[in-house]
């Protein structure tokens, strides 16, 4: 197989993929804060991991994988001033915040599903690390943090080159139009390690501390969580572009504080690029935000997003508009109906070479995860007429497991996706669709424009004449 290469935001540079353990590749992704749905722009971020992952395990490493929950510490910007996201939302919602976690986990884990997105190998849970966080502040305080009267900060200066992830020195003050003003603080880069509840202050989640009572900062989880379950030293680290700026580079602080000297803990960082929603607001402190079920609701299977986003490279900002998700379903559908065309043809000899196939796929993903120079090649293998049927099934297992679209399993009958909006069942539609054949069949137009006009009120558009030969699609 073709080498992989990798962009290491840490290097700014494309590096050859050597893992530490050959037996046991490494990797860290950043998980949501579950304070709310994850809207589509969180989402492409674990479609990128994701596909990082199916190439590792593809091209025959063993794979330990980690994305922590967040459901403690996250304040509602990357500021240390502030409402931590999980304790507005259950004021916000007047419930139990713990309730609160829990929901919105399960709907993200139901997400990745949805978009065929595997498990990692752990899920850990940031409330399950909190005395481990106590134990890092204890151990890195002496030389490291100071305090102030809310709490224990981390002095950024005690750390060689902080900042150089994000590229930049600390006098410039990385990323300080989103750090909030902490009166003492004694850099404007410094962060909190650990927050100490205000006098009177109502908290749901707050454990005790040598700091006082209160929560742990935002950045500690992922130290603590990584090396936990990876080692200090690990392989991959992955997480948004925003992430390179201020909480990455703080992970590594804490990291080179804690025993790493001027080792960050990963050896690569990986960063994927904004999705930009140029007719709607893609933050949910908006309140009216794009997620996975909003574009179920209105058609769309969730796989026809997943493909929208292996359409961009990862490292490319990526728009998002409804006539591009229509595109990239339609697309699907082309694909769709290829392969259960050659599942119905008879096996016959092969004049081509499929292997070659695969090979331009290794290449293409080999190539910091070049999805997009991967689909075009996976377009030529199903059309390639010179090849058996059999032999375009067999090498459409290979881009199945590391483009995750499952094309040998998925049916039209699994891309027909309800809208919320619809009136009807698909059952129904099936009857309906067979009365207006037979109204046809006899002449009686009347009858069949007058079910046609019925589906349409039902939420149905009848595709006469589809290039696709698709019956109907919801509108």
């Amino acid at each position: 197989m073709t080498p992989l290469t990798l962009f290491n935001s840490l290097s700014r540079s494309a590096e050859t993929f050597v893992p530490i353990d050959p037996s046991n590749v490494r990797v860290y992704s950043c998980g949501p804060t579950v304070y709310n749905y994850a809207h589509i722009g969180n989402l492409r971020a674990y479609v990128f991991t994701d596909t990082l992952s199916r190439v590792l395990t593809w091209k025959g490493w063993r794979l330990t994988h980690v994305i922590n929950i967040t459901d403690v510490g996250h304040l509602t910007s990357d500021a240390d001033a502030g409402d931590d996201k999980m304790e507005a939302a259950a004021k916000r919602a007047g419930r139990d915040i713990w309730a609160i976690a829990a929901y919105y986990t399960d709907v993200f884990k139901q997400n990745l599903d949805a978009l065929h997105i595997r498990p990692p190998t752990h899920f850990p849970l940031a409330t399950d690390h909190v005395a481990e966080m106590i134990e890092w502040g204890r151990a890195i305080e002496a030389k490291h943090c100071y305090r102030l009267p809310d709490g224990l900060y981390f002095d950024v200066t005690t750390v060689p080159d902080y900042g150089r992830l994000a590229g930049h020195a600390v006098e410039q003050q990385p990323g300080e139009s989103r750090i909030g003003e902490v009166a003492g603080k004694r850099n404007a880069a410094d962060f909190a390690i650990w927050r100490t509840s205000a006098p009177g202050e109502n908290r749901q989640m707050e454990w005790d501390s040598p700091w006082g009572r209160g929560a742990p900062g935002w950045h500690l989880e992922c130290s603590v969580m990584s090396k936990r379950y990876l080692g200090a030293r690990f392989d991959i680290h992955t997480g948004g572009i925003d992430h390179r700026e201020i909480h990455h580079p703080n992970e590594i602080a804490q990291n080179q504080a804690h025993g790493c000297t001027a080792d960050p803990g990963a050896a690569y960082w990986l960063h994927n690029n904004w999705l930009v929603e140029r007719d709607a607001k893609m933050s949910k402190s908006s309140g009216d935000f794009t997620r996975l079920q909003t574009l179920v609701d209105r058609g769309y299977h969730p796989l026809a997003y997943r493909l929208m986003c292996l359409q961009a490279h990862y490292r490319s900002e990526m728009e998002f508009s409804w006539d591009g998700l229509a595109a990239a379903q339609t697309r699907l559908k082309r694909w769709v109906q290829a392969v259960e065309g050659l599942r119905a043809r008879p096996a016959t000899p092969s004049k081509g070479d499929a292997d070659s196939y695969v090979a331009q796929l290794d290449a293409a993903v080999s190539d910091d995860l070049n999805t997009a120079r991967a689909l075009p090649v996976l377009d030529a293998m199903l059309g390639e007429k010179r090849l058996a049927p059999q032999d375009r099934i067999a090498a459409l297992t290979a881009f199945d497991a590391v483009l995750g679209l499952d094309l040998a399993r998925l049916t039209r009958a699994d891309l027909r996706v309800r809208p919320a909006t619809a009136t009807i069942e698909a059952d129904a539609i099936a009857a309906r669709l067979a009365e207006r054949k037979e109204a046809r069949a006899a002449k009686d137009f009347e009858r069949s424009d007058a079910i046609r006009d019925a589906l349409v009120t039902a939420g149905v558009e009848v595709m006469d004449g589809d290039p696709l030969g698709w019956d109907w699609r919801p509108i």
